[in-house]
This record gives structure tokens, C-alpha cells and sequence, in this order.
């Protein structure tokens, strides 16, 4: 499913061509303890799931689950007092929401719906938000 968010960010939101990563791009980063070189920038990771209630019926079990997944925005500011990035900032966490709520890949039973936005960091010049989706699915296990 990250893949699939991945391409669509990519495809939707103009000002990220070619500069949306998953969570082993955003590691290495993190490990270097660096930013992306180009900006503004997204990585899409996988944030966990929360199970709902199952059911259990001859032959089969299901249950509901939503998986969680963030999307972490890098925008680095070009003036000196900021202003810029947080109107460019704005802008941009927009074009995400609209990418992402409301779709869902193909496989899946529900459509994604945002569970939050917040400011992770601003310093140096650089932004770094996250927002947060949600997506229902359902297990279908055959013990």
C-alpha cells in the first residue's frame, strides 16, 4: 500500500514529482542526519494498525483493522523570516489531504481519511510536518 500512495502523491501533487520516498530513503537520511537536498520533499511510512472486532464462522475468520500511514513533508524556507514557507507549507499539505483522503487502492475495502496534521520541526530554515491517514480493511484468514 505505501508503494501505491507513493505513486500517487507523485502523480497528484505537482510540486512533488519525482520527490516522494518511502521509509528506507527517509532512514538513511536519518541516520546521515540529514535532509533531502531537494525540497519540498515527502516520504510516506508505515505507522501501524489498530484491529477492530472480528468474527468467527465455519471455515473462515474476519476482522476489520485500519492501517495507519504518515506522510512526513520537508520544505526548506527562502527568506529570512519564514513567512514564505509556512504560505508554501499550507499550500502543500492541501494537495496532499486532496491526494490521499477519500482514495484508496484497489485491494483495499476503505478509502483513506486524515487523522492528523502537526509541525514536527521548523528550524534552520527547513519545515518538516506530518499528516497522518487512516484506511479501513478487513482480514479474511481460513484457518
Amino acid at each position: 500500500m505505501i508503494a501505491e500512495v507513493i505513486t500517487r502523491l507523485d502523480a497528484q501533487v505537482s510540486d512533488l514529482a519525482g520527490r516522494v520516498q518511502g521509509a528506507a530513503d527517509f532512514a538513511e537520511l536519518m541516520r546521515r542526519n540529514q535532509l533531502p537536498q531537494v525540497t519540498p520533499a515527502a516520504h510516506v511510512l508505515g505507522l501501524g494498525m489498530t484491529g477492530g472486532a472480528g468474527e468467527s464462522a465455519t471455515g473462515f475468520y474476519t476482522q476489520i483493522f485500519d492501517q495507519v500511514i504518515g506522510v512526513v513533508l520537508t520544505v526548506r524556507s527562502h527568506s529570512a523570516t519564514g513567512v514564505s514557507v509556512l504560505d508554501d507549507t499550507e499550500t502543500l499539505i492541501m494537495d496532499v489531504i486532496r491526494a490521499v483522503v477519500g482514495w484508496g487502492p484497489n485491494d483495499e475495502i476503505g478509502v483513506f481519511r486524515l487523522l492528523r496534521g502537526n509541525l514536527v520541526s521548523m528550524q534552520a530554515g527547513t519545515l518538516v510536518y506530518q499528516l497522518d491517514f487512516s484506511i479501513t480493511d478487513q482480514l479474511r484468514v481460513t484457518p
